[in-house]
């Protein structure tokens, strides 16, 4: 109750300075947070989570390796042929992936 009773009086003096044309003073509790405060720590996360990724995932922290189906380059052109060699009943040809072709009608070759 005298906490609430002192913050009372603290917005009455503030507001009756205000009327009077002064500054209100300011009254920083252990809650202010500054902009500062939000982007470092936001930066600090994105730094973290990146250095974790990079451990587990690239160092291989819990040990394995990169799957060769990922890194050889021809098992990924035989099985984009693959995908691409699929025929379709409806409407024109399109790419099985267009996010990575970038183009989503096939004109035909021929």
């Amino acid at each position: 109750m005298q906490k609430e009773c002192q913050s009372l009086a603290r917005g009455m003096r503030d507001l009756s300075a205000f009327l009077q044309g002064q500054a209100p003073a300011v009254h920083a509790g252990p809650s202010k947070m500054t902009a500062g405060y939000i982007v470092g720590s936001l930066v600090g996360s994105f730094a973290i989570a990146y250095l974790c990724d990079t451990f587990v995932s690239d160092k291989k922290a819990f040990g394995g390796s990169t799957p060769h189906t990922v890194s050889d380059k021809e098992w990924f052109k035989a099985t984009d042929a693959k995908f691409q060699a699929w025929p379709r009943t409806a409407g024109p040809p399109v790419v099985m992936n267009p996010i990575s072709r970038q183009n989503f009608i096939v004109k035909s070759t021929e």
